[in-house]
């Protein structure tokens, strides 16, 4: 099968599963009533304060615009009814990038040298993880995230080829990366994998050549070209701030997180102080929550979040059980193939960048003391996913594993969506779902 007939049918699985029930339920459902007042802000013009960066709500609320939405709606509490059809253009954004997503997966996994199998399963895992598909069909961040974030390293691999005549994916990777730290600041992870990169190719560049000016030349380029990859994304990134202030110029309720009379400031000083602040509010969220959970729990899904109920209809965060247990087994089996290949000298560059990938994306939380939930493994998750790929490619009857793995997969994805999907279940149905007293 070509690659065009493979994006064709992995684009057609993807709008069928994430547009399926596409705006059901026609309630607010879990951080709607926070995301929903916060889009509503740019309508009103009153300010408010999030402890995320803006881009994510700016661009629900600037699309919503186009069909007419206006802020009818007060998002108070989770199960309250809409009053018409327009909130379906807030939840239309969230759910179109995670149906692009697997494309970028697809495209990302070639880029790193997978086979075209690999990469076409990987994209079918990410399509069918539940999960993922939860996260995508509601007013969330977490989609533009990750297709910002995905996107921005399949375009640095590219550059990574040519570093001299693929300048131009250079450019795209610090627009992406400044996309995705413009939605949430767990975005740096997809800026830090590069950046560790490159630092490595440096180092090695100066221990295996000699010290000479034709090295120092190349270096030095090399630099100012990562230099500009910051520029950019900084420039992208305050860009943001800067819009975000002047759509927002009326008092409104994020006034307390700002200082008197702060309107009157030059923007520069103004976005400075707000970044302080949502790292201040971010440490200050101590409070617990019945469906919290501790990082390392996350590969083994002992935690899901339970985000919507209605009669015998419930949403809840929960992944697809063959997916993620499968992705923490080839993340253990990973990390001793990576020990091995240290010690014969024999380093996988392929397997060690994603698995730097997955550290980088996990590891920070670890000294995080805020309340943390199961949906902050997902950009680790999508690099397990590729890890687990990346050693069944490995595997003399990969085509027979992939196709194996896959298909148990869309099975588990078929039985959980009701719980995706917020469909009806028996009290029956329901309880052979949850498998665990933890689920419950």
């Amino acid at each position: 099968m070509s690659h065009k007939w493979i994006i064709l049918t992995l684009l057609v699985c993807s709008i069928v599963v994430h547009f399926t029930f596409f705006g059901h339920p026609n309630e607010t459902v879990f951080d709607e009533v926070h995301f929903g007042k916060f889009i509503s802000g740019y309508y009103s013009g009153e300010y408010y304060f999030d402890i995320h960066p803006p881009l994510g709500k700016l661009m629900i609320a600037g699309f919503a615009k186009l069909f007419d939405f206006q802020p009818e709606f007060s998002f108070t509490d989770i199960g309250d009814q809409f009053p018409n059809e327009k909130y379906m253009a807030l939840r239309f954004l969230p759910t179109l990038a995670g149906t692009v997503l697997p494309l970028i997966i697809f495209l990302l996994a070639l880029e790193l040298g997978l086979s075209r199998v690999a990469a076409f399963a990987g994209a079918l895992l990410v399509i069918f993880d539940n999960a993922l598909l939860t996260q995508s069909r509601l007013i969330l961040l977490d989609p533009f995230l990750l297709l910002f974030g995905f996107a921005s390293l399949l375009f640095y691999f590219k550059y990574a080829k040519n570093r001299i005549l693929n300048t131009k994916y250079l450019i795209l990777t610090a627009i992406f990366s400044g996309l995705a730290i413009s939605i949430k600041w767990t975005g740096l992870g997809f800026i830090a994998l590069p950046l560790l990169i490159e630092t490595y190719y440096q180092s090695k560049d100066y221990l295996t050549n000699p010290v000479n000016l034709r090295t120092i030349i190349r270096n030095v380029l090399n630099l100012a070209k990562f230099a500009s990859f910051f520029i950019i994304s900084l420039t992208i990134y305050f860009s943001i701030f800067a819009l975000h202030f002047a759509l927002l110029p009326k008092p409104g309720p994020g006034d307390a997180f700002m200082r008197p009379g702060f309107r009157d400031n030059h923007i520069v000083k103004n976005i400075l102080y707000l970044n302080i602040e949502m790292y201040k509010s971010n440490q200050r969220l101590s409070a617990s929550h019945p469906h919290s959970s501790k990082w390392y729990t996350w590969p083994l899904m002992t935690k899901p979040v339970y985000y919507w109920v209605k009669d015998t209809a419930r949403i809840y965060f929960l992944g697809n059980p063959v997916i993620w247990w499968a992705s923490a087994v080839a993340i253990a089996i990973s990390i001793k193939y990576l020990v091995l290949s240290i010690k014969k000298r024999r380093l996988d560059k392929v397997l060690t960048i994603l698995l730097a990938g997955y550290a980088i994306n996990m590891l920070p939380f670890v000294g995080v003391k805020r309340v943390m939930f199961l949906y902050h493994y997902l950009t680790a998750l999508i690099f397990a996913i590729l890890i687990l790929c990346y050693l069944i490619d490995k595997d003399k009857n990969s085509r027979k594993i992939f196709a194996g793995i896959t298909m148990v997969a869309i099975i588990a994805f078929l039985f959980f969506s009701p719980l995706s999907y917020g469909l009806s279940l028996s009290d029956k149905a329901y309880k052979v779902r949850v498998w665990f007293a933890s689920w419950r």
